[in-house]
């Protein structure tokens, strides 16, 4: 592996450090500690005497703004290493423009004061465009650290096999996404006592809307990993390429285990620690499957035929 490529990979696990702080802002109601304030922190570059909340949320901005300049420094490593028109430059030009607009929803989020106690559907909203965007930052950087390492290019006669499989499994995941982050939003603002109580709240017509909207996300989580299940299934079929297969078999262990820390987290009433992790687990259940996919369309003829029945 490259040293470019090593550093792309870094700048994603960078990212995913700095999306789970992102979620620990908004679970321990931390979104305000700075204030209506961006991008100085209550007025001031660096903030003085601080509040336990505002130190939160002032890491969270302080991890950003690196994450932003090691994009930005992918970029240009990349620009300079690979040549015109190659596909890593695509992917590392997409990251920094989702790098960017991250920066501009969480941006929006405070100076509209979308944070801490607000449960307005515009917050519903914008939180899951932010999750989308998230997902398509990731998808980038793993494209870019993949592209960089392996620049085969996608092939039309793989394209056309598996296309439609990984497209469908991408919009699944992808509302299941947005899905969680109403989901998470809800159990910040609304948390239940009890697991039947939960339940009971979850089905009451007079309660809110965003705790009457989590109740869709279990049912969107088995469709997600059912899909992507299917996916790698025809992926496993069609391909007798190692590599792909490797990655074929991690996506849907992957979705098994989501949907298993979905339940335990259901169980334990969503305390901090267990949403960090079912989050942690849908990004690296996102990024296992845009390499697959990136794997798969990429595949020869000869890979991509159907493997012969055995006897």
């Amino acid at each position: 592996m490259t040293r470019l490529a090593r550093f792309a990979w870094v700048v994603l696990g960078w990212n995913l450090v700095v999306i789970l702080w992102g979620a620990f802002v908004r679970a321990t109601g931390s979104g305000a500690g700075c204030g209506a304030h961006w991008p100085f922190c209550n007025g001031e570059v660096v903030p003085r005497a601080p509040a336990v909340e505002t130190m939160i949320e002032f890491t969270h901005r302080a991890t950003s703004g690196i994450a932003l300049l090691l994009v930005a420094l992918l970029v240009l490593w990349v620009f300079r290493d690979r040549p015109r028109g190659h596909l890593a430059r695509k992917a590392a030009a997409f990251a920094l423009v989702f790098v960017l607009a991250e920066a501009a929803l969480g941006a929006g989020l405070v100076l509209f004061r979308l944070v801490a106690e607000n449960e307005s559907v515009a917050r519903a909203l914008v939180m899951a465009t932010h999750l989308v965007n998230t997902f398509l930052l990731l998808a980038s950087l793993a494209l870019t650290a993949h592209w960089t390492a392996d620049d085969a290019p996608p092939r039309r006669e793989a394209a056309a096999r598996h296309g439609w499989a990984l497209g469908l499994c991408a919009v699944a995941l992808l509302a299941v996404g947005k899905s969680g982050a109403i989901a998470a939003f809800g159990d910040t603002l609304y948390p239940a006592q009890s697991l039947l109580g939960g339940l009971v709240q979850d089905l009451s017509p007079t309660v809110a809307l965003l705790v009457r909207l989590r109740v869709a996300h279990p049912f969107l989580a088995l469709l997600g990993a059912l899909a992507a299940a299917f996916a790698a299934g025809r992926v496993l079929h069609a391909t007798d390429d190692r590599r792909a297969r490797r990655a074929a078999w991690l996506v849907p262990a992957l979705a098994l285990l989501q949907v298993a820390a979905g339940i335990l987290n259901l169980a334990l009433l969503a305390p901090v620690w267990m949403q960090l992790v079912h989050l942690l687990l849908a990004d690296l259940l996102w990024v296992a499957f845009v390499l697959l996919a990136a794997r798969a369309l990429a595949l020869p003829q000869a890979a991509a035929s159907e493997r012969p029945a055995v006897a």
